[in-house]
């Protein structure tokens, strides 16, 4: 409709435009004879003309969507950010508060650790979490307490381990981006359907990525009337997330076996 539109306007402007020319250069024939001989050359001009301006339009047009969907999503990741936050945990931390009061009831040396581990992980999302990227040592100091605090809240019923290679050396990472998993893998590795439940993490640091493997065991997966099995959107909503925040910079692979759940991130720092 537009092309049809184009050439309407240039074979309606064309004639007025070598008109008025004539007009002006009436005492010169030699002119007018020229531009007589350039009608077509008018046309062609008119249309490229419409056509540069069109390309123009649709080129800012095209501009200004793509920086108003980067600004959108910027918004969006940010929101998910705020929403992650208010929900990371409510069901950990009630059940440490219960913990913590059973503790104290009993004076048990482990209560204080329990509550500076605790401030710590509330200051760090209160206070820490509200930029883009934040040091990856902190990261990793939140991941541990929250290994420690799942360790002194199971107590020694099932079997926790966390290793950690390689040195933070002023790496920056997004706030939060592991705990997903970690809650995935506690939620399911340790729960009182499973006689032995285990959750085995490894994260491997360097300065450039952070390689994190997450095992756990699991109870027999409950299927849907519709056969499907149950659960998966915490783990696709971090996945969404990591799309936004590491466009083509991270490889994340879960398998989901029988008996046990894995998964394997590696995250691109730079």
């Amino acid at each position: 409709m537009y092309l049809i539109c184009l050439v309407g306007l240039a074979v309606l402007v064309a004639p007025i435009y070598t008109s008025i020319l004539l007009l002006l250069y009436s005492k010169f024939e030699t002119i007018r004879a020229n531009l007589v001989d350039a009608r077509e050359t008018a046309y062609i001009i008119g249309l490229f003309v419409g056509l540069a301006s069109m390309l123009f339009k649709v080129t800012k047009d095209w501009l200004l969507h793509q920086q108003e969907k980067k600004d959108l999503e910027s918004q969006n990741l940010q929101s998910e950010l705020k929403f992650l936050k208010s929900q990371i945990n409510p069901h950990f931390f009630f059940n440490t508060l219960n913990n913590l009061y059973a503790l104290t009831l009993k004076k048990s040396d482990l209560a204080p650790e329990i509550v500076l581990r605790l401030s710590e992980m509330m200051r760090y999302m209160l206070y820490e979490c509200n930029e883009k990227l934040v040091s990856l040592e902190k990261e990793v100091n939140y991941v541990k307490n929250y290994i420690e605090l799942e360790k002194l809240r199971q107590g020694n019923k099932f079997n926790v381990n966390f290793n950690l290679e390689g040195k933070v050396n002023g790496q920056m990472i997004a706030p939060l981006i592991f705990i997903p998993f970690l809650e995935n893998s506690f939620k399911h590795g340790v729960n009182n359907q499973i006689n032995s439940g285990f959750v085995n993490i490894n994260m491997k640091l360097d300065s450039t990525k952070v390689d994190l493997e997450i095992e756990n065991s699991k109870a027999p997966v409950k299927q849907n009337a519709n056969g499907k099995k149950s659960g998966g959107i915490g783990l696709e909503n971090v996945k969404r997330r990591l799309n936004l925040l590491y466009p083509n910079q991270y490889d994340l692979k879960i398998n989901d076996f029988e008996e046990t759940f894995k998964i394997n991130l590696n995250i691109n720092l730079n």
